[in-house]
């Protein structure tokens, strides 16, 4: 795990987004407050989405554009049981889509795609840093 602190998470994020092939899949698991918007707005950023992008918690899913094509931003927190992603057009989104960022994936269930990526955030004792796992 490396401990990193705000900019660190940027950089990082907008490193991966240039770096990201056409069609990835980025899910992102964490607490509440973990860091995992902030990782996404550095990834779209990346991407080269112009706009800052925001959680999606209400609408599910954010569309941007990217350098490349779309990118989808998905946040299924407020997904009270899996099956409430099958309203989601997932494959719909990942044969679009430039890339797929999802947080919370673990509450999608079965219905979210395979990932390219995937990543833990945590936080740390310092409330300055956050921790980024690969997994």
């Amino acid at each position: 795990m490396r401990l990193l602190d705000e900019a660190g998470l940027v950089a990082e994020g907008e490193a991966l987004g240039r770096a990201l092939p056409p069609g990835a899949v980025v899910l992102l698991e964490g607490e509440l407050g973990a860091g995992k918007t902030t990782f996404v707005r550095a990834l779209a950023r990346g991407l080269g989405v112009a706009e800052a992008a925001t959680s999606p918690s209400y609408a599910l899913v954010h569309h941007y554009r990217g350098r490349r094509g779309p990118v989808f931003h998905l946040d299924c927190y407020r997904l009270r049981t899996p099956d409430e992603a099958a309203d989601l057009d997932w494959q719909g989104l990942v044969a679009e889509g430039d890339a797929v960022l999802v947080e919370w994936p673990e509450r999608a269930g079965a219905w979210v795609p395979p990932a390219t990526h995937r990543f833990r955030l945590v936080h740390v004792a310092d409330p300055g840093l956050r921790g980024l796992e690969p997994l």
